[in-house]
């Protein structure tokens, strides 16, 4: 025994390499036991934690408020679980359940919670494309998306996305995963869930659902709102084909029963309406929020948002009040319409908005509707008059005229201006005095003379975004524009030159992520503030003067106030401000049925009794005269300079160098010596016995 211990150290001095062989291995197995426990460890730990580990709480019931500015509900964007009604799986008819399967992932009852192909493919896709998609995820995964997460496209969402899908499948069974699924996956239209889109689409419970509607609706969660039957019915009959034919490849139905479910004619239910006040604003902040703020409509009404608005309740309550007094005697049979935005024009809140006389009857909201504006128009062409060498002083025959151009092809026009009944004065008008009669005449004798490109500039650059064309009847407001880009557009005149972007959202709090978005105030110097002040104060004349298209409102609505009538055949509008208010108000019909000459005439009502209520608190303020601005008095008959003979002397705002120089030639000073027109004339006797005795 001895010898063979000795003999086996004398191999080893022998072989040295034999031994380190040995040790080597050793050392490798040694290491895959160890790795192997501890694999075995932390799976075990894994399970554990996720099979133990307490899913975090779900806001899928939380409502997102629309809220005020006082800080009252304006709606629930999910009230009171109305767009949420849960049913069992056993209520699902299988046609529903197949049809979801088929679309949305086929080896549902196969997988653990996720679908590592899909995965793959979806991640191989995202490389290709560059950019992030977001596909491949189970019904699991999306379940775990809508209970628990935000709609964000990271990795890092993923992989918590990934996370709760395994837990989800270690406490639940795949029927219990599913009816959860199916009772919280958003369908567009505000439903959440199968039964409330089955109502929302259909108008029945969703176990009455037939192969037909179920695959139409299956095909809706991937883009609710693009493949929204009733806004976009041939893209979603697309995506019901899609359903169809993977039904058809599970073996689910046949080929022939696909093909008669795809030519079943859908009778869909009767759109349902938003509730809440001030609908048609609360519509418009919907909007906002998906296309400005880029917000899902899924995240949406999933919950948690408190959108913070920038509505007045008083304001608005003025508003409809408004309308309806406005409206009152008209025939129930008539289909009148009527809009009204207002905005605070130093930030752009609109502060009340009605899109129309009945929102349940019509929500199409006409405030951003286009319709010809017509002399609502003409301040953009005196404008660019103004600044183009127009003074206050400026005049221009007012006499039926005929103007000749040429149209985008070249070809030779002519265009005959007309005022309303033919009225003329067949002379010189002021400035002042065509804007409060709107003299037609004038407004495109302008036009022309500056160059209607510039007017079509200006317009432009105050807000106007629809199409215009340099056309003498461009100063006619002929070519339509909406009542917000209007008063976007004419805020610059109230606020001293600064251009607002109208808005209706003052922050958005999200409460799942503890996140806020506030509005950014974009308020940026547009015109020359003594322009915009010099064309107020003429526009003060469309109330004052007892000639002017607003007078007969004057007494309803007696603040210092600048705006500007428009008529056409089928519109008529008012839209007029003060320093803290602009509000357009336009009536017409939808469909561009003629008005007769008492609805014509309804606007301005409406607008000085919304202005009037909305006015009570607010401090009585005029327009601030800035710095660059000087007053002088012109005889307005002939533009220059008012001598103390003048029998008119009317007051009117210069930039400073631009005043008249030159004394009136028609009523000069009896003594030769130019007096102060504020003074009190004195009489040609006094005069010459003041010249006698040298006085």
């Amino acid at each position: 025994m001895e010898q063979s211990h000795l003999e086996t150290e004398f191999e080893g001095e022998r072989h040295p390499q034999t031994k380190k062989k040995r040790t080597s291995k050793m050392w490798v197995w040694r290491s895959l036991v160890v790795l192997l426990a501890s694999t075995i460890a932390f799976c075990l730990f894994f399970y554990l934690y996720l099979r133990y580990a307490e899913l975090p709480p779900s806001d899928i019931a939380n409502a997102s408020q629309l809220v005020a500015s006082d800080q009252s509900v304006l709606t629930d964007l999910v009230a009171g679980g109305e767009n949420r009604l849960n049913i069992s799986l056993n209520e699902v008819p299988q046609v529903v359940i197949d049809s979801t399967i088929a679309v949305e992932d086929q080896q549902f009852y196969r997988h653990s919670g996720f679908n590592p192909v899909g995965i793959a493919k979806a991640f191989w896709k995202d490389i290709q494309a560059g950019s992030w998609h977001a596909g491949g995820s189970t019904i699991t995964q999306q379940l775990a998306k809508n209970l628990y997460l935000t709609q964000e496209q990271t990795w890092s969402r993923k992989f918590r996305e990934l996370m709760y899908a395994l837990q989800l499948e270690l406490n639940f069974t795949k029927d219990e995963i599913l009816e959860q699924y199916l009772n919280v996956i958003y369908y567009g239209q505000g439903a959440y869930g199968i039964e409330m889109a089955s109502q929302n689409y259909f108008n029945k419970p969703a176990k009455k659902l037939n192969l037909a509607e179920a695959s139409l609706l299956a095909g809706l969660p991937q883009s609710p709102n693009y493949y929204n039957p009733l806004l976009n019915l041939p893209e979603a009959k697309k995506r019901q084909k899609t359903v169809l034919d993977l039904m058809v490849q599970e073996k689910f139905v046949t080929q022939a029963e696909a093909d008669k479910a795809y030519n079943t004619k859908l009778q869909f239910a009767p759109q349902r309406t938003t509730h809440g006040q001030a609908p048609y604003f609360t519509d418009y902040v919907t909007w906002q929020l998906k296309h400005k703020y880029g917000i899902s409509e899924g995240d949406i009404y999933r919950g948690g948002l408190k959108v913070n608005t920038t509505l007045d309740p008083l304001m608005q309550k003025a508003a409809e009040k408004a309308i309806e007094n406005g409206l009152k005697d008209l025939p129930k049979s008539s289909n009148l319409q009527v809009s009204l935005i207002s905005i605070d024009p130093n930030t752009g809140e609109i502060k009340a908005m009605v899109g129309g006389r009945n929102y349940l009857q019509s929500p199409y909201n006409r405030t951003m509707a286009k319709r010809q504006p017509g002399s609502a128009f003409k301040p953009f062409v005196y404008l660019a008059a103004l600044n183009n060498n127009y003074t206050a002083a400026t005049q221009v025959k007012s006499e039926k005229t005929t103007f000749e151009y040429q149209d985008d092809n070249g070809d030779e026009k002519s265009y005959t201006v007309h005022n309303f009944n033919d009225n003329y004065l067949n002379g010189l008008i002021s400035f002042r005095n065509a804007i409060a009669r709107s003299d037609n005449i004038f407004a495109v004798t302008t036009n022309m003379d500056i160059g209607p490109e510039k007017v079509v500039t200006t317009a432009k650059a105050m807000g106007i975004e629809s199409e215009m064309k340099p056309y003498p009847s461009l100063a006619l407001g002929t070519f339509p524009a909406t009542p917000l880009e209007m008063v976007r557009a004419y805020a610059p005149l109230a606020n001293g030159g600064f251009k607002v972007e109208p808005h209706a959202i003052k922050s958005i709090e999200n409460a799942f992520d503890d996140k806020t978005v506030s509005y950014e105030e974009q308020k940026q110097a547009l015109i020359d503030p003594g322009v915009a002040y010099i064309l107020t104060d003429m526009m003060k004349s469309v109330f004052t003067d007892q000639a002017g298209t607003g007078h007969r409102v004057q007494h309803l609505f007696d603040r210092t106030v600048a705006g500007k009538t428009g008529t056409t055949d089928t519109d008529a509008w008012m839209i007029g401000y003060t320093p803290q208010l602009l509000t357009a108000v336009w009536v017409g019909y939808d469909k561009d049925t003629l008005l007769s000459p008492t609805e014509s005439y309804l606007a301005a009502p409406i607008w000085a009794e919304f202005m009037k209520a909305a006015h009570l608190a607010l401090p009585e303020t005029d327009f601030a005269v800035p710095s660059n601005v000087v007053e002088s008095y012109i005889d307005p008959a002939t533009g220059q300079l008012a001598t103390e003979n003048c029998p008119v002397k009317q007051r009117e705002y210069f930039l400073v160098g631009t005043e008249p120089t030159d004394w009136c030639e028609v009523h000069p000073s009896l003594t030769g010596t130019v007096k102060n027109v504020e003074q009190k004339t004195e009489s040609g006797i006094r005069s010459f016995w003041n010249w006698v005795t040298g006085d």
